[in-house]
């Protein structure tokens, strides 16, 4: 559990917090902007994606309510087992409040403790630009362009980035 002196608590979820996980997601995947998720996908699918092995999923909170979550885990099996991967997402009421920055600063701190020496984000949307801004504030850079990669519902064919993160530099910036 971290607090990080924001009085943000992060944790693991459970079971319990399925129904507010879901209220964060839901209305990132309906808007189909920043996840290859299909925007129809249900309530269940979604969920069982979220959780899904190798992925540990963590919660913040902010008195007692559950405004954003993290999934952490491995990025690819057997002789890149040693690079971790994340997503992050954020009630739309809690944005801008520091909950993105406390869990890319915990999933980094988490990664370290199991083992991993780096973090990849293998495709964040370049129209979204508030991520890009945190990821690289975060320590990560842009290694990789993935040209017309992602089909954005407003802006048409956009690129994707790959971000990287060497977790043997240190502590979070």
């Amino acid at each position: 559990m971290s607090a990080g002196g924001t009085g943000i608590l992060i944790r693991p979820a459970t079971p319990d917090d399925h129904q507010a996980i879901w209220a964060i997601l839901e209305p990132v995947y309906r808007a189909g902007e920043t996840y290859c998720i299909p925007p129809d996908i249900s309530r269940d699918e979604a969920l069982a994606d979220w959780f899904a092995a190798p992925f540990t999923v963590f919660v913040a909170e902010l008195d007692g309510r559950v405004l954003g979550t993290s999934h952490v885990g491995r990025n690819r099996p057997g002789p890149a087992s040693h690079v971790a991967n994340a997503s992050f997402a954020t009630h739309p009421d809690a944005r801008g409040h520091g909950i993105a920055r406390e869990l890319v600063g915990h999933a980094k701190d988490w990664a370290r403790a199991q083992g991993f020496r780096a973090m990849q984000f293998n495709f964040v949307v370049s129209t979204n630009a508030d991520a890009v801004h945190s990821w690289q504030k975060a320590g990560f850079d842009i290694v990789g362009r993935l040209p017309a990669a992602f089909l954005h519902p407003r802006h048409g064919y956009v690129d994707a980035l790959v971000m990287f993160h060497d977790l043997t530099e240190g502590k979070n910036p």
